[in-house]
């Protein structure tokens, strides 16, 4: 509450619990309350100073170390590419020509062991059975200089067998072949044989 005094002088003077005594403000400020005046002024902010400085900045917690990857195993070589038929050795043997009254035969065998292979023409079908020995899948694929064919086969107590029209294409390029033919089955060696006549002079058989 502010109250005016009077002074020593018979000046007004007033008095407040804040800022303490002060002269009218009509009359002219003496330098001694000047100080008391800026003190109660900067006060209620020296107050609060404390309040607005923050809390202390907290660092992260180191992160945990990581362990190196393990190195890579080296990777395993890749399987040699399968040699293309033309570029394998021969199989070993040769072709032996027979006829009788039914047809003729051209049979390839190795030293000392049966056919691997035989062609038969049927006079009465005039059909040409190819007859591969073993055991393997139902499926024949002849394989010339001209491109590769696959045949159905069955199987027989001779081994896997095809047999196919006397006029069939493939036969005439089993004959002109350059140099040599293949014969695979799934499940038995692949045969790379020669062309050589007594094949075509079966297929001239039956085409008469």
């Amino acid at each position: 509450m502010t109250s005016w005094l009077k002074g020593r002088s018979g000046q007004a003077i007033f008095a407040s619990p804040l800022f303490g005594l002060n002269h009218h403000p009509r009359l002219r400020h003496e330098g001694p309350m000047r100080l008391p005046l800026l003190s109660a002024v900067l006060a209620p902010f020296l107050l609060l100073l404390p309040s607005c400085v923050g809390a202390p900045e907290r660092r992260p917690a180191p992160s945990p170390a990581v362990a190196p990857a393990p190195a890579p195993r080296p990777m395993a070589a890749p399987a040699p590419a399968t040699v293309e038929w033309q570029y394998r050795p021969a199989t070993p043997g040769s072709w032996t020509y027979s006829a009788d009254g039914a047809g003729s035969s051209a049979l390839f065998a190795g030293p000392g062991a049966g056919a691997a292979l035989s062609l038969r023409c049927d006079n009465a079908t005039r059909r040409i059975s190819f007859t591969r020995a073993g055991a393997g899948r139902e499926v024949m694929v002849v394989r010339t200089s001209y491109g590769a064919t696959s045949w159905p086969a069955t199987a027989t107590t001779s081994g896997v067998e095809a047999a196919r029209a006397a006029n069939d294409a493939t036969l005439d390029q089993i004959a002109y072949s350059r140099g040599r033919f293949a014969v695979e089955v799934e499940g038995l060696d692949m045969l790379v044989l020669p062309s050589w006549a007594e094949v075509g002079r079966v297929v001239e058989d039956c085409r008469r």
